[in-house]
């Protein structure tokens, strides 16, 4: 019994280094992604992901209003503080003009 130089490995050989160099007895191609027929685990997990937004929707659409009216709120906050400030500010220049006049006339007497 003489042993030759053979390999004896079960992985499929590579295009960098094949079983045999013989085109003939190489092994067979193995399908691309693209050409194996689709799953239907994955169909199945795109349909579940599907129906799981479907249900979450509304929760996202209440969450939006919410933050819309957060963000109007504010607006008109921030609307009410300036009407506010202007008013306070023609009142106290109202009452500079009285103190002015007051000293203006206690000077003249």
């Amino acid at each position: 019994m003489s042993t030759k130089n053979t390999r004896t490995t079960h992985a499929p050989g590579t295009i960098d280094r094949p079983l045999t160099h013989d085109p003939k007895n190489q092994a067979p191609m193995t399908p691309s992604l693209s050409e194996l027929p689709a799953r239907t685990s994955d169909a199945h997990a795109a349909h579940q992901n599907r129906n799981l937004e479907m249900q979450l929707m509304p929760e996202a659409l209440a969450r939006a209003h919410m933050q819309q009216r957060l963000y109007e709120a504010e607006h008109e906050r921030r609307y009410v503080r300036l009407v506010r400030a202007r008013k306070l500010q023609r009142r106290a220049e109202r009452a500079s003009l009285r103190a002015r006049r007051a000293l203006a006339l206690a000077v003249m007497q």
